[in-house]
């Protein structure tokens, strides 16, 4: 026998997959207050389904939060462009996607946890997912060597707050990722 749970059917992945993919487009239209019946009803599957791959609504907000930071994550080693500090700038814009659409989940989260909950200590991840792209961008000297991580993704998480929509903020983010080169 092993300690591994048996692996899912490929049906059921893609029923888990189809419900995370509707209700991060439900969470993020009407946001958190999204009930579980529309996001059943969006993704296709019926409320067993939903809730035998997410008990609870904490669950699935769970799930979609840690399934975001994980592609953020993963984006830092596939991200393309032609030079150190392009790859860079283009992860930005990508974790940029991510704190513009995150909010209604960690909003619903709170309602059930507070934010000393593990599942909320996703900046050391994101900070070791893109310090081979600033180091990288920093030693082709097109990225002011004075800035770490840190202060960066705080920038961005800075403009992605501002209020307005993706048009206005849009130009605010091109000119403070500009900013950046040397």
């Amino acid at each position: 026998m092993t300690d591994q749970p048996p692996a899912k059917r490929a049906d059921a992945a893609r029923n888990r997959q189809r419900i995370l993919d509707a209700a991060r487009t439900a969470f993020a239209a009407t946001g958190a207050e999204t009930s579980m019946a529309e996001i059943a009803r969006r993704s296709g599957v019926g409320s067993a389904t939903l809730y035998r791959n997410f008990a609870t609504r904490r669950d699935l907000l769970e799930a979609l939060l840690v399934d975001e930071v994980d592609e953020v994550c993963a984006a830092a080693g596939t991200v393309e462009g032609d030079s150190p500090g392009e790859r860079l700038t283009a992860w930005l814009r990508r974790f940029f996607r991510y704190v513009t659409t995150k909010r209604p989940v960690v909003m619903g989260l709170l309602e059930h946890t507070d934010t000393t909950d593990p599942v909320f200590q996703t900046r050391g991840r994101l900070l070791a997912a893109g310090r081979p792209l600033l180091a990288a961008a920093q030693d082709a000297r097109q990225i002011d060597p004075g800035l770490d991580l840190g202060q960066i993704l705080d920038l961005v998480m800075a403009v992605a707050k501002i209020p307005g929509d993706q048009e206005y903020r849009q130009p605010i983010l091109d000119a403070a990722l500009a900013g950046l080169r040397r």
